[in-house]
């Protein structure tokens, strides 16, 4: 269910501050970046720019541990030992 929480005015330059409740509510301040998501019914979502990343790389890499035969912690932390080591190798070598 949506709810309003704020409103905004829309200034001659098309500019519009963020009320304090909506930014609190995203996690985010001054100097931080937004998204705004057009959804399918035409409604228009603020996002936080780094949740909204973080999710679309999680998407993206769906399914990626279970293709490469990662199937549990302990394989991760195998792997991550094996390139530690193949890194450590180069850095010795050259």
């Amino acid at each position: 269910m949506a709810s309003i929480v704020d409103v905004a005015k829309i200034t001659s330059k098309g500019q519009v501050t963020i009320p304090a409740s909506v930014r609190n509510a995203l996690g985010v301040g001054e100097g931080d970046k937004v998204v705004f998501v057009q959804m399918d019914d035409g409604s228009i979502v603020l996002r936080n720019n780094n949740l909204h990343a973080l999710r679309t790389l999680q998407k993206a890499f769906e399914g990626a541990a279970e293709e490469a035969g990662l199937t549990c912690e302990e394989d991760v932390v195998r792997l991550v030992k094996e390139i530690r080591a193949e890194r450590a190798r180069g850095a010795l070598c050259g």
